[in-house]
């Protein structure tokens, strides 16, 4: 719906915050002419992610053509007992004996529907089949389950690479240095394992989500308007060659999506 419509109806009064965002909606307004709306659970900002990612107009991610993508779970399980806590997501019935299994599956569902997309030549063609993937229950929790092992398995190249003494991006270290996520079965059992249950992401797991799709995610936290932090984007210095979404929260813990005739594709 159109932006500031959406704006005048959430945000009426004249306290203080109620202004703010306002003000917040306005700059966005600049740039977008409309707001879609996200279903507002705790896979919010991996379905809008996700959602913006193979909407666009693209060729399918290199990480997404690697021959070894889809042995990664087997690979990783079998190297990280501790894997096996995994918490299957919401759609998923039964127990997590046969995780490599589903979350293998996940990924190459997550491969099949990204490289169908890529090949629609229009804009048109590609919000239709993704309007359809991201209403099919089963298939939609099903790639956030590849997602979230995506961003599990480059948390453990960090924390490796770290303790081996190499240079890693800032906010890995700021991931591990939480009393809740010392190391990756930490942060398996304590934060990936509730996004979808009882939690969503935390500002430093966007970063790991940026990393996880090799996507740049710029967002509009509406609460830090007139600050530095309202344009936040993950990671701070993203390479060149990476495609970029845009996001939009009013509280860092729900995100919509901006719209514009014409999909912005790189920052």
């Amino acid at each position: 719906m159109d932006i500031m419509d959406y704006c005048k109806k959430e945000w009426r009064g004249h306290t203080q915050k109620a202004t703010c965002m306002r003000k917040g909606y306005e700059e966005v307004s600049q740039k977008f002419t409309s707001i879609r709306r996200v279903r507002g659970d705790n896979y919010c900002a991996l379905r809008a992610t996700l959602f913006q990612a193979m909407s666009q107009l693209a060729e399918l991610p290199r990480w997404l053509q690697d021959p070894e993508l889809t042995l990664l779970p087997e690979k990783l399980i079998s190297k990280y007992s501790w894997i096996k806590q995994w918490k299957l997501g919401l759609q998923f019935d039964g127990n997590s004996e046969d995780l490599a299994v589903r979350i293998t599956a996940s990924l190459a569902l997550l491969r099949k529907k990204w490289a169908g997309l890529a090949e629609m030549r229009t804009c048109e063609a590609r919000q239709r089949a993704c309007d359809e993937l991201f209403t099919n229950e089963e298939e939609e929790y099903s790639l956030y389950e590849a997602v979230k092992f995506l961003m599990l398995n480059r948390a453990i190249e960090l924390y490796d690479d770290k303790e081996r003494g190499k240079e890693v991006p800032f906010f890995s270290v700021l991931l591990f240095a939480r009393d809740t996520s010392n190391d990756p079965g930490q942060l398996l059992r304590n934060h990936l394992n509730q996004v979808g249950h009882t939690g969503g992401l935390e500002q430093v797991e966007m970063f790991l989500l940026a990393y996880a799709v090799q996507h740049t995610i710029q967002v509009y936290r509406l609460s830090k308007y007139n600050t530095e932090e309202f344009i936040t984007i993950y990671p701070t210095e993203p390479p060149p060659d990476w495609p970029a979404v845009t996001l939009l929260t009013e509280d860092d813990r729900h995100y919509n999506v901006p719209v514009r005739v014409c999909e912005e594709t790189s920052l």
